[in-house]
């Protein structure tokens, strides 16, 4: 990055909570998800309007049908469509989304339509872009579909990974579309990754789990999957840790 320019830090959260949490600890935009157990689906439209009577920053809403692969049918694409288009009535600053072909290259097509329906708005490619074959070839093709952002750690699981990888695409970008770096940035790393890649934005999820309030307690039903403890604890946005990564970032 040229200069002392501050690298904008986007948060992601889970619900209303997690973005109250984010703007409080000084993120600059949130991504706002449910579930993301699952890496991310699409919060409810109840979520969305809370979160625009409550955010004092900008904030980007997930468009994610379910978890998984980034292989979606003709039905669960056209509910993406409905969606970019109700969030673009509510007016937020953005959605996030991500189609890909099954031969792990960018679904032009699909992407360029979810760009049109956003109209208006920010569009960001999520992290399906980590999952193409050919990411300097992936890049392009968002390029083409006008996609303002892309989310990547690189294609690896971690930004220190993937640092080489998030430079060069830097460099490829050229001002044409911005890459937002993430993957387990932390106050230790995220400085390092900055000065190595010359990202403009950075994005993290800073969370801890809590015990749940509840003091009833059924050992014999869980609500999905086998980790029955996982229905007494709960996944929330760690203000002290945004801010403290934060403060690393921009030290």
């Amino acid at each position: 990055m040229a200069g002392n320019a501050r690298p904008l830090i986007e948060i992601c959260v889970e619900g209303i909570d997690g973005l109250l949490a984010a703007q409080a600890a000084g993120a600059d935009r949130v991504e706002l998800c449910a579930s993301l157990v699952e890496g991310g689906i699409t919060p409810s439209l109840g979520t969305v309007r809370a979160a625009l009577e409550s955010a004092t920053i900008p904030f980007h809403v997930i468009v994610r049908p379910r978890g998984g692969d980034f292989l979606y049918s003709e039905a669960e694409y056209r509910s993406m469509l409905v969606d970019v288009a109700a969030l673009r009535d509510l007016g937020v600053a953005g959605v996030v989304v991500g189609c890909l072909n099954a031969d792990g290259t960018i679904d032009e097509t699909r992407m360029g339509a979810l760009v049109d329906a956003a109209g208006p708005l920010a569009v960001t490619c999520h992290r399906a872009f980590d999952m193409t074959r050919d990411p300097a070839e992936a890049l392009e093709a968002l390029i083409r579909c006008k996609v303002g952002r892309v989310l990547t750690s690189g294609q690896r699981d971690t930004a220190v990974e993937g640092a080489g990888l998030l430079a060069d695409l830097v460099r490829q970008a050229d001002g044409r579309i911005i890459i937002l770096g993430c993957g387990a940035l932390d106050p230790e790393n995220i400085a390092g990754v900055l000065a190595s890649t010359g990202l403009t934005e950075m994005h993290f999820a800073a969370l801890k789990d809590v015990p749940s309030a509840m003091a009833y307690r059924n050992p014999q039903v869980g609500m999905g999957g086998t980790d029955l403890d996982r229905e007494y604890r709960t996944t929330v946005t760690d203000g002290a840790l945004v801010a403290a990564t934060i403060a690393a970032a921009r030290a």
